[in-house]
């Protein structure tokens, strides 16, 4: 049975030249790949030791990228390795099979944001009400599932996302800050449900995943084994689980460590698929 691996992207395995951490001296920084251009702009990047793991990964497992990113976000990256038969965009809101939305799953998708929560335009309208225009420098709705700000981080007042995330919790919503981005997003659309699915149709085992963020919790929860970075979202709150490992590493570093760590678990796995 083949081993899923399912991660998030953006400063899981991919990095922004913000988001490096590269504090040991210049003579000894990795050698760095870029891996998204974006406005004929180099936008991110992986380690070129990453990159090699990855590609070795992708030719012994299912690996699913797995991002809150929108479908045309998604598309600007080109990771190394044999193109993912299958995608996770818009925090499961859409699956990707060879490229194309399962249009089956979103409308399922669909179906359940309805029944189960408050509507998009009421979330959207109260982030440009509460929001001030001093530190919010975008609002943006995405794939018409879920909202998100840009803000200036050092204006974002200590307590605006706090009371944002109490007041969404009420609606069925859940609120996550990475970075410069302040996600609103329903709490039934979940990267855990499109991983199940696809580890349902390729008849997967093992799941393994990784993320940073508390968007990204439930993947972690779900899957038999999992890793967090030393930066983001759930390292700054310390959250933990069992399975889960805590890894050291900020930064790209901690991307590299990750695909080590896929690959060395799809290693130790492979006698059991056989």
């Amino acid at each position: 049975m083949p081993v899923l691996v399912a991660s998030d992207l953006d400063r899981t395995l991919i990095y922004s030249s913000a988001a490096l951490a590269l504090t040991m001296p210049d003579a000894r920084a990795p050698r760095l790949l870029c891996v998204e251009v974006h406005e004929n702009r180099p936008l991110s990047y992986m380690t070129e030791t990453a990159a090699q793991l990855l590609t070795r990964l992708g030719d012994t497992a299912v690996f699913v990228p797995t991002t809150t990113r929108t479908r045309k976000q998604y598309q600007r990256i080109n990771l190394p390795g044999p193109p993912p038969k299958y995608a996770i965009c818009a925090n499961g809101g859409h699956l990707l099979v060879d490229g194309a939305t399962d249009n089956d799953w979103h409308a399922g998708v669909q179906a359940r944001l309805a029944d189960e929560c408050a509507p998009l335009a009421e979330v959207s309208e109260h982030l440009l009400c509460s929001a001030d225009p001093v530190w919010v420098r975008k609002h943006r709705i995405a794939e018409d599932l879920f909202a998100y700000l840009v803000v200036e981080r050092e204006l974002l007042p200590e307590d605006w996302v706090k009371e944002l995330a109490v007041w969404a919790e009420n609606r069925g919503w859940t609120v996550s800050l990475q970075g410069r981005k302040i996600y609103a997003v329903p709490k039934p659309l979940t990267k855990s449900a499109a991983v199940r699915e696809i580890a349902r149709r390729t008849g997967a085992e093992l799941t393994l995943a990784a993320g940073d963020s508390l968007l990204d919790a439930d993947l972690l929860l779900a899957a038999d084994r999992g890793w967090r970075p030393g930066h983001g979202e759930l390292a700054d709150t310390g959250w933990a689980a069992p399975h889960v490992g805590a890894l050291p590493e900020r930064g790209v570093l901690a991307g590299e460590r990750i695909v080590r760590e896929f690959l060395e678990a799809t290693r130790t796995a492979a006698p059991l698929g056989g």
